[in-house]
């Protein structure tokens, strides 16, 4: 008798329409399946949808439980490749097709000043969009195609890539791997996946918070220094 679906354990309700159940993705389109939405959601505008972190959770617990037949070391191997080429098919996108689509002064979405946004996006925070975007849904498919519209140095952003492309592709199957065998995992598999979409999110709410900081430690600073300043000049004409 084979392994039961996961699907039929809990049904995967909150993270949107079934057909979009992660389970039930990869028993219909099989570990080749799996590669191709990891390459679409990674890059490609039309992928930002898919269910990138659930799907890697969810085909590693597969493998663990023997209901993918697939081995791990290929899975680690394959699957943070196909993230990385969707990665760079996305700066390729922004970076040959954003001049063309940003050029109106008047377009209502594609409008020149996101382009100069992007520049100072990257110029701001560098490598680490690249990285942190990684691990955060419908963002991680976007910025790959802003950083080719900002024009970020193409071997600094394939070095991030890479990086992001491992952490997230080889972590998240693995994670998904290690915790396959446990009941508790198996029998609340949709309160996990929920956990692990929110969980993404902590990188970048982490590295907002922290630059909303510094720049109010940067106000402070400024104001003090001119409030000094300003003191500085009425003692002199006193």
């Amino acid at each position: 008798m084979g392994a039961p679906s996961l699907s039929g354990v809990t049904p995967i309700l909150a993270l949107g329409p079934a057909w979009l159940d992660p389970d039930s993705l990869i028993r219909t389109l099989g570990f080749v399946g799996l590669l191709v939405i990891v390459f679409v959601e990674s890059g490609l505008l039309v992928g930002f949808f898919l269910p990138g972190d659930s799907l890697l959770f969810t085909g590693g617990l597969l493998i663990a439980t023997g209901q993918l037949p697939v081995p791990l070391w290929l899975a680690l191997l394959l699957v943070p490749l196909a993230a990385v080429l969707g990665d760079q098919c996305g700066y390729l996108i922004g970076r040959r097709l954003g001049p063309a689509v940003f050029k109106k002064q008047d377009a209502r979405f594609f409008k020149p000043k996101y382009v100069e946004d992007a520049y100072a996006f990257f110029d701001k925070y560098g490598g680490r969009a690249v990285l942190l975007a990684r691990f955060v849904p419908v963002v991680r498919t976007f910025v790959p195609v802003v950083a080719g519209v900002g024009r970020m140095d193409y071997k600094h952003f394939l070095a991030w890539n890479v990086a992001g492309g491992v952490l997230w592709g080889a972590g998240v199957t693995t994670l998904g791997y290690l915790l396959g065998g446990i009941a508790f995992v198996r029998d609340n598999i949709e309160v996990i996946l929920i956990l692990i979409v929110l969980v993404s999110v902590l990188p970048v709410a982490f590295e907002v918070l922290r630059a909303r900081r510094r720049g109010r430690v940067g106000s402070d600073r400024s104001g003090a220094e001119a409030a000094g300043g300003s003191r500085g000049r009425g003692a002199h004409r006193a």
